[in-house]
C-alpha cells in the first residue's frame, strides 16, 4: 500500500535524475535482496524495450528466475505508469523529447541507453565475461542507424540536437531546439553513461559486489565537487567526465568496424541484409564517425543558453565572419570564486549578464564563452555573434573566460584544459578559428586592464599559439 501511494506521487513527478533514482530506491527498499541485475530486466520489461538485439545480448527480460519474478511483481504492478513514461523513448511532432532526465550537472540523458549498459555490464560480471553488447546497444546502434537515415544530409546534421527544459528547478518538458536525428544529444549522453557504468560493472572483481542500482547512479550523478576541491581532485567517475571517460574505451575500439558490425547484425535479426548492398554505407558511417568524434569527444559539454537562464540579446545580433584569427582570454574578477556546480554558475552567468546589460548597457552578456570549475563551458554570445569582450576586437576574435579573479591563483588544471584543449580544438574542426589563430590575454589589447589576472597571465603566456 505505501509503495503504491509512492507510486501515485511519483507519476507526476519532476523530470530530474534526482527523482528517478529515488524512485529505483523505493523499490529497492520495498524488495530487499533484490539483485541489481533482476531490477534493470524489470526496468526494461516494463518499458517494453525487448528488441531483437536487445535480446540477442541479453535475453528477454522475462528469462528471470521464479523468485526475482516474485520480487519485481510489486515492481510491475504499482510502479508501471512511472517508469513506463520515464524510460520510454520518444520524440513527439512538437519537437518534445520524452524518456529523458535532467541530470544534477545541467545535462540531459536519455535512459533507456543508460539502463541497457548497466544491465550489460551487470550481466557480464555474473557471468564473468565481457561484455560484449554493451557498445552495440548503447552507441553502436543508435549512431550507425542515425547516419544511413540522414545519408543526404551533410554529417553534422546526422547527429543531436540538444534541447532546453521549461524550468531546471521544475522540469516536466524538454524540446528540442531543431529537428531531431535517430541520436539526440539525450540519447548520446544516456549512451555514453551507459558504456561507461556498465564497463566500470563489468570489471569489478570476483569479490566485489556490484552496489545497488540507486547507489551506482548516485553515486555518478550526484556528487559535490566542493567537498573534493574541483575537478582537479576527482579520481572518481561523475558524469561531467563522461565525454573524457567515453573518448578513453573508445579509442581503444575500431569504431568503424563496430559500427559496420553492428549495422550488419541489425539487418540479419531484422531479415534486410540486403540494405548492405548500398555501396553507400561504409562512407556514411565513417563520415558521420568523424563527425561524432569531433562534436562529443573532442569538444567539450557545453551549457546552452536557455538551460542557465539567459534573458533574450537586447536588440539586433551582429554575425561574425569565420573564421576569427584571435582568441581573447579573460578572467570574469567578478564573480571573484570558482563556480562548482551547476546552480552555481548558472547564478554567475545570469549575475554577469544582468551587469552587462544593465550596468554597462550592452545588449547581452559579453563573453563568447565561459568556462565554469564544474567541468562544462557555458554559452555566452556563441559561436556565430559579436562579442563584447574585448573593445576594439570583438570582431576578429572570441572572448572566453573563466570564472573567477586568478590575480593571485590559478584556476583548475582542469577548467585551463577545457579552454586551452577542448573547446579550442571544437573551434578549429568547427571552423571557428583559423589554424594559424593567435591567444592573447586581454591585457595586451586594451591597456586599461589587468585581465585575465597576473597570475593566469604568466600561464597562457606558455601556451600554443600565445603571442606577445
Amino acid at each position: 500500500k505505501t509503495l503504491s501511494v509512492i507510486s501515485v506521487r511519483l507519476c507526476v513527478h519532476l523530470r530530474n535524475m534526482e527523482g528517478f533514482i529515488r524512485a529505483v530506491q523505493q523499490v529497492e527498499h520495498s524488495n530487499p535482496g533484490l539483485p541489481p541485475l533482476a531490477l534493470v530486466k524489470a526496468l526494461r520489461r516494463t518499458a517494453g524495450h525487448d528488441d531483437m538485439m536487445t535480446i540477442h545480448f541479453l535475453g528477454a527480460s522475462n528469462d528471470l528466475s521464479d523468485a526475482e519474478i516474485l520480487e519485481t511483481a510489486i515492481l510491475n504492478a504499482s510502479s508501471f505508469s512511472f517508469f513506463d513514461k520515464a524510460i520510454h523513448h520518444i520524440v513527439t511532432d512538437h519537437g518534445e523529447e520524452r524518456g529523458v532526465v535532467l541530470a544534477e550537472d545541467g545535462t540531459t540523458v536519455a535512459l533507456a541507453p543508460l539502463l541497457i549498459g548497466l544491465e550489460s555490464g551487470l550481466k557480464a560480471k555474473m557471468e564473468g565475461t565481457a561484455p560484449a553488447g554493451i557498445f552495440p546497444l548503447t552507441l553502436g546502434r543508435t549512431l550507425g542507424l542515425s547516419f544511413l537515415s540522414l545519408q543526404d544530409f551533410p554529417p553534422a546534421h546526422r547527429l543531436g540536437p540538444n534541447g532546453c527544459w521549461d524550468s531546471v528547478e521544475h522540469p516536466r518538458m524538454f524540446k528540442l531546439s531543431q529537428p531531431a536525428t535517430l541520436a539526440t544529444d539525450a540519447m548520446i549522453n544516456g549512451g555514453m553513461d551507459g558504456l561507461i557504468l556498465g564497463m566500470d560493472l563489468s570489471n569489478l572483481s570476483a569479490s566485489e559486489q556490484p552496489r545497488a542500482l540507486s547507489e551506482t547512479l548516485r553515486g555518478y550523478y550526484s556528487f559535490n565537487l566542493s567537498e573534493v576541491q574541483g575537478m582537479d581532485s576527482v579520481t572518481s567517475h561523475i558524469s561531467p567526465r563522461r565525454r573524457e571517460l567515453s573518448r578513453s574505451i573508445l579509442e581503444s575500439f575500431d569504431l568503424h568496424s563496430r559500427v559496420m558490425e553492428t549495422l550488419a547484425l541489425v539487418w540479419e535479426l531484422e531479415k534486410t541484409e540486403w540494405i548492405s548492398m548500398d555501396t553507400g554505407v561504409g562512407k556514411a558511417v565513417k563520415d558521420g564517425l568523424e563527425t561524432f568524434v569531433k562534436k562529443y569527444c573532442d569538444c567539450p559539454q557545453i551549457i546552452p543558453r536557455c538551460q542557465w537562464g539567459a534573458k533574450p540579446h537586447q536588440g539586433t545580433t551582429i554575425p561574425l565572419s569565420l573564421p576569427l584569427q584571435y582568441l581573447y582570454i579573460h578572467h570574469t574578477y567578478e564573480p571573484s570564486s570558482p563556480c562548482l556546480s551547476f546552480p552555481s554558475c548558472s547564478r554567475d552567468m545570469r549575475a554577469m549578464q544582468r551587469f552587462h546589460q544593465e550596468d554597462r548597457g550592452w545588449s547581452d552578456i559579453g563573453y563568447s564563452f565561459v568556462v565554469g570549475s564544474d567541468g562544462y563551458v557555458y554559452e555566452g554570445r556563441g559561436w556565430h555573434h559579436l562579442g563584447t569582450h574585448t573593445r576594439g576586437h570583438n570582431d576578429v576574435g572570441y572572448g572566453v573566460s573563466i570564472i573567477g579573479n586568478y590575480t593571485t591563483t590559478l584556476p583548475s588544471r582542469y577548467a585551463m584544459d577545457l579552454l586551452r584543449h577542448r573547446l579550442v580544438q571544437c573551434a578549429v574542426h568547427g571552423g571557428g578559428l583559423a589554424t594559424n589563430f593567435t591567444i592573447h590575454g586581454h591585457r595586451q589589447v586594451v591597456n586599461y586592464t589587468a585581465c585575465p589576472g597576473d597570475a593566469f597571465f604568466s600561464e597562457i603566456r606558455t601556451w600554443e599559439h600565445f603571442r606577445e
